[in-house]
C-alpha cells in the first residue's frame, strides 16, 4: 500500500510540474508580449497602458518569485535555505503590494478619463503617471522590509499556523501592514467606480455609457479576482485556517492570476485587439 501510495503521489508530482509549467510559461510569454505590444505601438501610449504595463511587468515578477521555486519543489526534494526564503518573501509581498496598489491607480485613471475628459491629458501628465508608479514601487519594498524582518517567510499564514511560538505579534502586524495596502487599493477601486457609475448614468447617449461600462469591465473583472482571493486569505480569523483549502488559495493568487490578467485585459479590449492583429499582421508579411 505504501508503495502504491508513493508511486501516485510521484505521477501527481509530475502532472503537477507539467501543468504548473505550462501556466508559468503562458504568463512570462503572456505578460511580455503585451509588454512589448504597448510598447512598440503608438495608439497605446497612453496613461491607462502606461499603468497596464506596469501591472504586467509586476505579475511576471510576482510569479517568478514563486513559481520556479514551486517547480523545483515537485521535482526534487522539498528543501528552502533560510535566506533563500527570506528573498522570496520579500520579492513575493513587493510585487504583491504593487499589483495591489496599480489596480487602484487603474480605477483613478479610469476615474479621471470618464469624469472630466478634457481634462484627462493634463490631470494624469508623464509626470503624475510617473510619481502614481513610483509610490506604488516605494510602498511594496518598504511594507515587504516590515514583514521580512516580523519573519514572515515563503507564505505567511501557513508559517504562522505551523509556528509552535506565540504569533500574536506577527499577526497583528500583517493585519495592520495588510489593511493599509489592501484598504487603500479598495476603498481608492470603490471611491473611483461610485463617480465613474453617477457619471455614466448621467450620459444621455446609450452608445457613451456602454463604451464607458466597456472600458472599465476588464479592470473589475480583474479587481474582483485579485482582492477577493486576498480577503479570502488574509483576513480571517487563524482558528478558521485550513491547510488544504489554503494551498488551492495560495496556488490561485501565485500563480493562476498573474495567468489570467493579460488575457483580461486583450480579450475585452477593442484598441488591443487592433494594436495585436496589426502586429501579427506585420510579422506574418
Amino acid at each position: 500500500i505504501k508503495m502504491i501510495f508513493f508511486i501516485i503521489s510521484l505521477e501527481q508530482q509530475h502532472g503537477l510540474f507539467v501543468l504548473f509549467l505550462m501556466v508559468y510559461g503562458i504568463t512570462v510569454v503572456a505578460n511580455l508580449g503585451m509588454i512589448l505590444l504597448i510598447w512598440m505601438d503608438p495608439r497605446l501610449h497612453t496613461p491607462m497602458y502606461y499603468f497596464l504595463s506596469n501591472l504586467f511587468f509586476s505579475d511576471i515578477c510576482y510569479s517568478s518569485s514563486v513559481s520556479p521555486k514551486m517547480l523545483i519543489d515537485l521535482s526534487e526534494k522539498k528543501r528552502i535555505p533560510y535566506n533563500v526564503c527570506a528573498v522570496q518573501m520579500y520579492l513575493f509581498g513587493t510585487f504583491a503590494d504593487v499589483e495591489c496598489l496599480m489596480l487602484a491607480v487603474m480605477a483613478y485613471d479610469r476615474y479621471v478619463a470618464i469624469r472630466n475628459p478634457l481634462l484627462y491629458t493634463m490631470a494624469m501628465s508623464r509626470r503624475v503617471c510617473t510619481q502614481l508608479v513610483a509610490v506604488a514601487y516605494i510602498v511594496g519594498l518598504v511594507d515587504s522590509v516590515i514583514h521580512t524582518c516580523c519573519h514572515f517567510f515563503c507564505d505567511i499564514p501557513p508559517l504562522l499556523a505551523l509556528n509552535s511560538s506565540d504569533t500574536t505579534i506577527n499577526e497583528i502586524m500583517l493585519f495592520i501592514s495588510s489593511c493599509c495596502v489592501v484598504s487603500c487599493s479598495i476603498i481608492t477601486v470603490l471611491l473611483s467606480y461610485s463617480y465613474i457609475l453617477t457619471t455614466i448614468l448621467r450620459m444621455n447617449s446609450a452608445e457613451g455609457r456602454h463604451t464607458a461600462f466597456s472600458t472599465c469591465a476588464s479592470h473589475l473583472t480583474a479587481v474582483a479576482i485579485f482582492h477577493g482571493t486576498l480577503l479570502f486569505m488574509y483576513f480571517r480569523p487563524s482558528s478558521s485556517y485550513s491547510m488544504d483549502t489554503d494551498k488551492i488559495a495560495s496556488v490561485f493568487y501565485t500563480v493562476v492570476i498573474p495567468m489570467l490578467n493579460p488575457l483580461i485585459y486583450s480579450l475585452r479590449n477593442k484598441e488591443v485587439k487592433v494594436a495585436l492583429k496589426k502586429g501579427v499582421g506585420k510579422k506574418c508579411f
